[in-house]
């Protein structure tokens, strides 16, 4: 354990190296503020690094991630990181991205004990329950795997437009896209679930807010 811990600052001296040699004012630029056009919704597993496969610079993404990149209304982490992202570094997409092979996903179909998760996977048993009938229809478990996965990211990207911060975005006429797409992590391919919400006009009338109510309180 020292030895990987040590290897962190010693990969860190190497990298700072690395962007000083190829960009003399790259630490300078960053260090005067950010400025990022995307947030990206993600899962905290590991092997999906959200600059690394989008091939992005530090500066050029804002990240929120937690298990199985989901969008919880009580959430108040989430909902802090959206509200910063849209109304103060002014975004103009946000990204749901979820991965095929995601743990929590696959814990979700399951019936077993976890752990204090099994209250954060009752959220995704929840999109689960709203497809039942097209998810226990497929056989393969993998390919079911799969398929949940992308309906996951799908409900996400719904749930991010019935927020209040996403609505009084489009109310304000401010450029929000939202987008939901997957991560392969047996090849590194991107998967654009052509999910580009960018009004509340999908939704059903019980969640749509009142804007001009909102117009008129602002």
């Amino acid at each position: 354990m020292p030895d990987l811990y040590n290897r962190i600052f010693e990969n860190n001296k190497r990298w700072v190296a690395e962007k000083n040699e190829t960009d003399p004012n790259f630490f300078n630029r960053l260090s005067k503020g950010q400025n990022p056009p995307i947030l990206w919704i993600g899962c905290s597993d590991s092997r999906v690094p959200a600059n690394e496969i989008t091939g992005t610079e530090p500066g050029e993404i804002f990240v929120h991630r937690n298990i199985a990149n989901m969008v919880v209304h009580t959430d108040m982490n989430m909902l802090s990181v959206l509200d910063y992202a849209v109304n103060v570094l002014e975004v103009k997409h946000v990204i749901v991205c979820g991965h095929y092979g995601c743990g929590g996903i696959n814990a979700a179909l399951e019936n077993k004990q976890v752990g204090i998760i099994d209250n954060w996977l009752r959220h995704i048993k929840d999109v689960y329950r709203l497809h039942k009938a097209e998810i226990d229809a497929i056989q393969d478990i993998d390919q079911k795997s799969r398929r949940m996965v992308e309906i996951n990211v799908q409900e996400q990207v719904f749930d991010l437009s019935k927020t209040s911060i996403i609505q009084n975005a489009w109310a304000q006429n401010q450029t929000v896209y939202i987008h939901g797409i997957v991560y392969d992590v047996s090849n590194g391919i991107l998967k654009d679930l052509n999910l580009n919400i960018s009004n509340n006009q999908h939704l059903d009338s019980v969640y749509k807010l009142d804007i001009d109510q909102i117009i008129g309180n602002n």
